[in-house]
């Protein structure tokens, strides 16, 4: 057993906390600003942004030539021979339609198309001896059929497009040259209202022979709007 004498004696706890914070140093109050100092503060100039590089002009970047399309000798060629073997003046237009694989690509007046259309099957240097495809197309202005022809030799495309009257729109059949073009003909006759004097059979193909109208022609007006 612990004698009363021998237990040891606990500090005392009253009165202890206060002493500790009164021990402690008390914090400094900052001082108000005087409004001379907050001025200065409020007038010190703000860091500038770094300047942003400079654009290059947009006028300079189009003035750069653009780099000759690959296929430009093909579409001189075309030219130069379509016009010297059909008329002078047979090609209108020339272009490279550079999202088609740069697809040398001429406008043919109607009334040259019979003849432009035999040079370019039979002449040497062009060969077309196959018809990839046919479509028409409503200009609004005036309608035309798209040819995309190609040398099966060369493996060089060709695409014409033949310009046509809008209100008695008429080009030469090219059936006797390309068989292919058979139903191509009928469908654009059918659809757009395109005459192809020659043609052996210039009927309709997908509507009925009492259809009234060429429905995708943007003049057309059907005889039922909800339909």
């Amino acid at each position: 057993m612990v004698s009363e004498e021998n237990k040891p004696v606990e500090p005392e706890q009253s009165g202890a906390p206060a002493e500790a914070e009164a021990a402690k140093p008390a914090e400094p109050v900052a001082e108000p600003k005087q409004p001379a100092e907050a001025a200065a503060e409020t007038a010190k100039p703000k860091p500038e942004r770094p300047a942003r590089p400079e654009r290059p002009a947009k006028e300079a970047a189009e003035e750069a030539p653009a780099a000759p399309s690959p296929n430009q000798p093909l579409l001189d060629q075309l030219v130069r021979i379509l016009n010297s073997e059909v008329a002078e003046n047979a090609v209108t237009a020339s272009s490279i339609n550079e999202a088609n694989d740069h697809l040398p690509t001429v406008v043919i007046a109607s009334e040259h198309w019979a003849n432009a259309a035999r040079v370019m099957r039979d002449h040497p240097e062009l060969n077309c001896n196959y018809l990839r495809n046919m479509s028409g197309v409503d200009q609004e202005t005036h309608l035309e059929a798209v040819y995309n022809l190609i040398s099966l030799s060369t493996r060089v495309n060709y695409c014409v497009r033949v310009i046509t009257d809008r209100e008695a729109p008429s080009i030469p059949s090219i059936t006797h040259l390309w068989e292919g073009a058979n139903w191509n003909e009928r469908e654009i006759f059918d659809l757009l209202g395109i005459d192809f004097p020659g043609h052996p059979n210039m009927t309709r193909i997908m509507l009925a022979d009492d259809w009234v109208g060429h429905p995708l022609r943007k003049d057309y007006e059907p005889l039922d709007p909800e339909v």
